[in-house]
């Protein structure tokens, strides 16, 4: 149960911008656990998303903060992350799983209001679709 919640905190942390990782916990679990394979994506995928449905309400509330010395994303971080978001619209958020870019993109989302669902959806395609690669990979390293 320990294992669980622990991936469920990395996952969720990881998603936010809390500089967390999750894809070691969650490989080391299956290394440990392999019959709780199902589970175990289940709780990464559900951490990871709900901490970037955290940043799309950040996003919706302290868009105008970012200025501020305390905003948690750096200028450049959000400009970069607005430039993907406008060239390529809501389907950026595909890109949400992707280190350094992804957590700002989710945070844009908000800034620019995207629908909640829509963002759920791509999103959680999105970060299951790592968590699978990382699957994948346990499964060529046994």
């Amino acid at each position: 149960m320990m294992g669980y919640i622990t991936l469920f905190i990395c996952a969720f942390g990881a998603a936010t911008l809390l500089p967390l990782q999750s894809e070691a916990v969650l490989f080391s679990l299956l290394v440990l656990k392999p019959h709780a394979a199902v589970g175990l994506l289940l709780v990464a995928t559900i951490g990871n998303v709900l901490g970037s449905c955290v940043n799309w309400w950040l996003g919706i509330k302290l868009e105008h903060y970012k200025h501020k010395k305390w905003f948690p994303v750096s200028e450049k971080h959000l400009l970069k992350a607005q430039n993907i978001y406008h060239r390529y619209g809501f389907y950026s958020l595909l890109l949400s799983w992707l280190p350094v870019i992804g957590d700002p993109i989710t945070l844009v989302a908000g800034v620019l209001k995207e629908n909640f669902m829509r963002f759920l959806v791509l999103v959680t395609i999105a970060k299951l679709g790592r968590y699978l690669f990382i699957y994948a990979a346990f499964l060529l390293y046994q």
